[in-house]
């Protein structure tokens, strides 16, 4: 993938020019963690979020549409999303729950276990999901609230908690991808306008978060860029990595020998490119 901007560049230019507030005025528009002096023998309750969907037809994975049967690309969806809670699950002192559209909670309920709470996010579209996310778990008490997609689940569970220890520290936390994206972000006040006009499911949703994180003053740090599941190479490079760690995402690696025909023709398909 060519962008305008290399992934290294981006965050190169996102050091030197992002600055830290300390000074509340300056930054009206979030509601700010920092009212008041945590006690520090209290620590604060870490809330792993996953942006999730239902597995619909149309909805879910549709950039793969196009290179795999709609049948495959259900499945595999179901099985990203059973494997990311399995990660989400495996984290130690970390609440799980699940954001999503008011019409699919009673289906991703079903889907994911009544252990995951589910929550209806206000308004359409993923930019309203995370705000919604931040506006309903940073309310009412000292909280660390990391955001994660739901076709990650291949991730080091050491990064997903990184991202919580790095909030000790930092208002926002910004897991960046390969693509020009990223896979999570975190923070520990509401900020409604963070992700306004972000392009998000674009190339450029990383820089257009950094350049809201530097408008409102936020101090913002990263963890490890890894790569989602979006394009058929994201889904061959899965692949390899689950043939030698099926135990990272089980349900996903499983998925691989059930549609073993339909992934063979897709490599080929890109080996002809």
């Amino acid at each position: 993938m060519v962008h305008p901007k290399s992934h290294r560049e981006l965050l190169f230019s996102a050091s030197e020019n992002l600055s830290v507030a300390e000074n509340v005025a300056d930054r009206p528009t979030c509601m700010s963690s920092r009212k008041q002096t945590p006690d520090p023998l209290i620590s604060p309750r870490r809330t792993l979020v996953i942006m999730a969907k239902a597995p619909r037809p149309g909805v879910v994975k549709t950039r793969l549409n196009q290179s795999l049967p709609t049948e495959a690309v259900i499945a595999l969806y179901r099985c990203l999303l059973q494997d990311t809670v399995r990660l989400a699950m495996s984290l130690s002192r970390v609440e799980v729950a699940a954001m999503c559209r008011p019409s699919e909670e009673e289906e991703l309920s079903e889907l994911v276990g009544r252990q995951v709470k589910i929550v209806a996010q206000t308004g359409e579209g993923l930019a309203a999901g995370l705000t919604s996310v931040f506006q309903y778990f940073t309310e009412g008490g000292l909280r660390e609230v990391v955001a994660f997609n739901s076709d990650s689940p291949h991730l080091a569970p050491s990064v997903l908690l990184n991202a919580f220890d790095i909030l000790g520290d930092h208002d926002v936390v910004i897991g960046p991808t390969h693509d020009g994206g990223y896979y999570l972000v975190g923070a520990k006040a509401s900020c409604p306008t963070l992700f306004e006009n972000d392009g998000l499911g674009t190339h450029s949703a990383l820089e257009r978060l950094l350049s809201r994180t530097k408008a409102l003053k936020l101090s913002t740090a990263f963890t490890t860029p890894f790569y989602d599941i979006d394009v058929a190479e994201d889904l061959l490079q899965l692949e390899h990595e689950l043939k030698a760690a099926p135990e990272k995402a089980p349900q996903t690696a499983a998925w691989f020998g059930n549609w073993k025909s339909s992934v063979e023709q897709l490599r080929r398909r890109i080996g002809e490119r």
